[in-house]
């Protein structure tokens, strides 16, 4: 199973060495039935994309890594992908969504100081809240809420967003947090544009968010 991405734990330290881009692109995903594995995943919402013959090549929505499968595609055993994380900016929706689309999805739980506990995080940390769902072979994929990210995971390159529900989920944030703000500053913040800007930018880098 793979390791969930627990809050709390910060930038890894890298080798000494020379560094360049990897960006992880494909999971191959082991399944018994090539035609029953395309359903499912065509019926959650997931981009069916053009691949070389004999091989199902799919994309969760605003996802920059994908998923391949196909006839004899990976010797693993199918339905051993355990615990492979997707994250959402409103676990919720998500949720809601994969059961309206008939998918047998697990509840809620949140991580604890003792481990894991049933229902969403209380205060809806970035990273706490999650809930698990599987294809008809058994892969399960756990999906994590991620609203703020932790320190270093995105660099200080240009702030993007995977699709126009992650960037509307982020203004919604922005908006909440600059209604806050002014009620401790007791006026109007004419200048809310740069406030929602530098709140959108410090969000997606991990850094400590305007007040």
């Amino acid at each position: 199973m793979s390791t969930i991405d627990k809050p709390g734990r910060g930038a890894s330290k890298t080798a000494n060495m020379g560094r360049f881009d990897t960006k992880l692109e494909v999971i191959s995903l082991p399944v018994s039935d090539v035609e029953r594995a395309k359903e499912f995943y065509v019926k959650i919402g997931w981009r069916l994309d053009d691949a070389p013959p004999g091989i199902v090549h799919f994309t969760p929505p605003g996802s920059g890594s994908s998923v391949m499968f196909g006839t004899d595609f990976t010797k693993a055993a199918p339905g051993s992908s355990q615990g492979t994380i997707l994250t959402v900016s409103d676990i919720e929706v998500a949720r809601d969504q994969l059961v309206a689309a008939g998918v047998d999805v697990g509840n809620f739980f949140h991580f604890t100081s003792d481990g894991t506990a049933e229902g969403l995080d209380p205060d809806r940390r970035s990273y706490f809240s999650l809930f698990s769902f599987s294809d008809p072979d058994g892969n399960t994929w756990l999906v994590q809420e991620l609203t703020t990210r932790l320190p270093g995971r995105m660099g200080s390159g240009p702030t993007t967003y995977a699709s126009v529900s992650d960037l509307e989920a982020t203004l919604r944030r922005a908006e909440a947090a600059h209604g806050e703000h002014e009620k401790r500053t007791g006026q109007r913040d004419d200048n809310w544009p740069a406030w929602y800007a530098e709140y959108m930018v410090r969000e997606q880098t991990g850094e400590e968010l305007p007040t």
